[in-house]
């Protein structure tokens, strides 16, 4: 039943790889129409018939005509021709770099009867599939030895050990599953992705994915204006008919896509196909882990400019941190004993930064190379380069708006040296009834945004005019830090425009992040962030806490070495609720002292 279906995939993808070359041969024909009429009419003097001044007409307007369309066909082949098909960012890895790694490709390759991959690169993604970078649109398919049933192409028979194919598309494999994943278990994972090089190689099937790519980037092109000859109503036009090509083959080549990943499928069933289920756990996990560990531990040192360079390594101490908090996951950390697959690499260090560098470019629109504002971190200066500065970054950033509030740094009655930073300032900022809140004239009316008007009640029994002063207080001071954060990001210099050449990618002109991890934060979550590291400032100056990085929480503070857990509420207590009693328990209770100065950067 195996071969059954697995014929039955190949069959279907082949029959719908048919559907979309006819599309382009349709195309082909309503091009070339108006070009046959008009020879037909042309060549009707010389045999003594269509002879008249009527038929001189017709010949005066269509000749003109098809010349024109047949013009228009011309360009839209030459730029679904030459369009560069969208190529996903990856680390290339060499052979030399892990003949080890080749070595298992090819013999899984050898073992499920279908072409090697031409080259392997990685992506810092939980995902691994092949991608044709040929950038043929229409080029003469790869020479092939077609067996009787004309599905030689999708078994690969007739082919000897480690032969390649010129149009062999390149193994993509996650990075993450080379540090987590055991050997085995990468095969295992592997082996449907690899048995789809057989489809790759077909003929039919090759073209009407070249065809399909090609409209696809043209449709690209006419929209960037990147090699689109013409002005910009060619330019339209040309998008129109691509996208009009690409809406009468988007089925078809679905359908095509489905029945060759139908027929990898079943193709890889006898290889590992019990490791293969214990493995598809483990990608799950991989995922989750990979997740948490660039939205909580990575981003806040994209933040700062600082970029982790093992990230990767840090996906497993990540992973076997969630091994030891969940009991569900007892029995992976066991695995870890067995060989890694990122053995299979000559240095795995090396393959690590660059990964972690393109995984900071894709996610957070870092730049390409190191610089003085962008420098790489390793895990064990990133309490101290990453945590500490951020939680200083936030606080000073937190008391410039304040300033710019107008609200005063002490009390009046506040003794004198007590003039710096201090916690208590935002405390009593929050917290204070309007009639003892520390304000004096805005400094810079202009600075900040006006905070939003306190909403009319016709019950003033039921709204609190304590509580409104609260809300708006809060409202303002988070808007303030919304207006500066905005400011501070305005102001970053930002790297050179690049034109869309032949030799660019959406990596090169900037267009980035292209996979953001989050959306912006509001002003409430901002405000939280601020005055989170305002404590976290003062934990550190006033009771010797320090910075630390919980692989799976990311920035932590340790109180005498344990994690403070109980922080983010009672900050959320005050914000939200005006109420500081938890918070100030909070702090006597570690030792905090709030009415100290505290440094900031």
């Amino acid at each position: 039943m195996t071969g059954i279906g697995m014929e039955a995939g190949a069959q279907g993808a082949r029959a719908r790889a048919l559907a979309v070359l006819r599309v382009r041969s349709r195309a082909l024909a309503v091009a070339l129409l108006p070009a046959a009429f008009a020879v037909v009419l042309l060549a009707g003097p010389s045999t003594g018939h269509l002879t008249g001044p009527g038929w001189d007409a017709v010949r005066w307007v269509l000749t003109p005509f098809a010349v024109l369309v047949l013009l228009a066909a011309a360009v839209v082949a030459l730029v679904v021709a030459r369009a560069r098909p969208a190529v996903t960012p990856t680390v290339t890895i060499g052979e030399e770099q892990a003949p080890d790694l080749y070595r298992l490709v090819r013999d899984l390759a050898d073992r499920l009867d279908v072409p090697a991959p031409s080259a392997i690169a990685l992506t810092p993604d939980c995902d691994s599939w092949l991608e044709d970078r040929t950038h043929r649109s229409h080029g003469p398919p790869p020479p092939e030895e077609p067996a009787d049933d004309g599905l030689n192409g999708l078994r690969g028979g007739g082919r000897g050990p480690h032969r390649r194919t010129p149009a062999a598309p390149v193994l993509v494999i996650g990075s993450p599953f080379l540090w987590w994943m055991r050997v085995g278990e990468l095969r295992a994972v592997l082996a449907p992705v690899v048995a789809g090089t057989g489809p790759s190689a077909h003929p039919d099937i090759a073209q009407a994915r070249r065809f399909v790519r090609g409209l696809d980037a043209a449709v690209a092109v006419a929209a960037t204006g990147g090699r689109c000859p013409g002005s910009r109503a060619v330019c339209a036009g040309l998008g129109r008919v691509a996208r009009l090509l690409l809406r009468g083959c988007r089925e078809h080549a679905a359908e095509m896509e489905r029945g060759v990943a139908a027929a990898a499928a079943e193709r890889a069933q006898a290889v590992d196909y019990g490791l293969r289920i214990v493995a598809q756990e483990q990608v799950g996990l991989a995922y989750a882990g990979w997740d948490r560990l660039l939205t909580r531990v990575a981003l806040p040192a994209w933040r700062m400019g600082r970029w982790p360079s093992r990230l990767d390594a840090g996906v497993v101490a990540a992973l076997t941190e969630l091994s030891r908090r969940d009991r569900l996951a007892e029995g992976f950390a066991s695995r870890l004993g067995e060989r890694p697959a990122c053995d299979l690499l000559e240095e795995p260090g090396a393959v690590d930064e660059a990964a972690s560098l393109l995984a900071a470019r894709l996610f957070h629109g870092g730049p390409a190379e190191t610089g003085p504002d962008w420098s790489p971190v390793g895990w064990q200066e990133y309490p101290e380069e990453v945590v500490d500065r951020t939680w200083r970054t936030d606080a000073a950033r937190l008391h410039r708006v304040l300033d710019a509030l107008g609200v005063r740094r002490h009390p009046g009655d506040a003794p004198p040296g007590s003039d710096g930073p201090t916690l208590s300032r935002v405390l009593d900022h929050l917290t204070a009834p309007p009639d003892e809140a520390h304000l004096t004239a805005p400094q810079d009316e202009a600075h900040l945004p006006a905070p939003p008007p306190t909403p009319p009640s016709d019950l003033p029994d039921d709204l609190s005019p304590y509580e409104d002063q609260e809300t708006e207080r809060s409202s303002a001071l988070a808007a303030g830090l919304t207006a500066e954060l905005a400011r501070e990001e305005a102001a970053a210099p930002a790297g050179p425009p690049t034109a869309l050449t032949p030799d660019t990618t959406l990596l090169d002109i900037g267009t980035l992040p292209l996979f953001p991890l989050q959306p912006p934060r509001s002003s409430r979550e901002l405000l939280t962030d601020h005055v989170t590291a305002m404590v976290c400032c003062a934990a550190m100056d006033t009771a010797g806490a320090t910075p630390g990085l919980d692989w799976l929480d990311g920035p932590t503070l340790l109180i005498n070495g344990e994690r403070a857990t109980d922080l983010t509420p009672r900050v959320l207590r005050l914000i939200e609720d005006g109420d500081p009693a938890p918070l100030r328990a909070w702090l006597v209770e570690s030792g905090i002292r709030p009415e100290k100065p505290v440094r900031l950067v």
